[in-house]
């Protein structure tokens, strides 16, 4: 069941593509899928012929959230801090990838789909599209943390705190105002659209873009001083790197940039 709902394929420019495939579920998760989820983010994140990694649902949603019956049926040992925590090594492994990650969101993202969408690096979404962390429903705080930490950080604290109040849909053409959404277009071209913005991405220095995204989302954690000293760091490593060598190269002689992302 596991391989089957989770789907992971990789194109020939490195775009990588990971799918939750339970439509009849509307893609709900079960703990078993987390960790074959969390398994596909990490093999993406180690493999270096992938530069960008796309992550959607099927059937026209993104995720419906935990399956609670799984939940119901799962013991408590088994849960939450335990089992699933376990099957990444980090808590928020989109986040984590060293790799630009696109959340191709389509219908509906509830509970821990909402979660997944916070951890994306940009949103391309439908008019169809509906987000909510409805987690103060079922009497619980955001499962993942990102809810808590991540969304307030995205589009501010007060929307975030409404958002997780009340448990209500955001809307696609609110998401796409306030900057949540990168991209609105219609559920028959979003996959066009994301693989766009895919191949934008193609163009730059992979070794640039890892330290780049460690540094921004690091940044949220540390002070001015200590962000400074990690910048100058890998400052540092770019400048001794192949990919700068190649970058300077490429432009000198007018013609495109071939890195290695080292």
């Amino acid at each position: 069941m596991t391989a089957h709902h989770i789907r992971y394929e990789v194109d020939p420019d490195g775009i990588a593509t990971l799918t939750i495939d339970r439509a009849e579920k509307r893609n709900a998760m079960t703990w078993a899928m987390l960790g074959a989820f969390h398994e596909k983010v990490a093999l993406a994140s180690a493999d270096d012929k992938v530069r960008v990694l796309i992550v959607t649902g099927s059937g026209g949603s993104f995720c419906a959230g935990t399956d609670l019956a799984d939940l119901a049926a799962t013991p408590e040992s088994e849960r939450g801090s335990n089992r699933a925590a376990r099957a990444a090594a980090e808590p928020w492994p989109l986040m984590a990838c060293p790799k630009p990650v696109i959340g191709a969101i389509d219908g509906t993202a509830v509970g821990m789909g909402a979660e997944f969408t916070s951890q994306c690096d940009v949103r391309i979404i439908t008019p169809r599209t509906r987000i909510a962390w409805n987690f103060a429903h079922r009497g619980l705080v955001p499962d993942t943390g990102a809810g808590s930490w991540l969304l307030p950080r995205i589009i501010g604290p007060h929307r975030a705190l409404r958002l997780l109040y009340s448990g209500d849909f955001l809307l696609a053409p609110e998401a796409l105002a306030i900057g949540y959404a990168a991209e609105m277009v219609e559920p028959e071209a979003l996959a066009e659209a994301v693989l766009t913005e895919a191949r934008r991405y193609l163009k730059s220095s992979p070794f640039s873009i890892r330290h780049t995204k460690a540094l921004v989302w690091k940044g949220l954690e540390r002070d001015l001083s200590e962000h400074m000293a990690a910048h100058r760091q890998a400052l540092e490593a770019c400048f001794q790197s192949a990919d700068h060598k190649e970058g300077v190269a490429s432009f000198l002689e007018r013609r495109p940039a071939n890195f290695v992302g080292r």
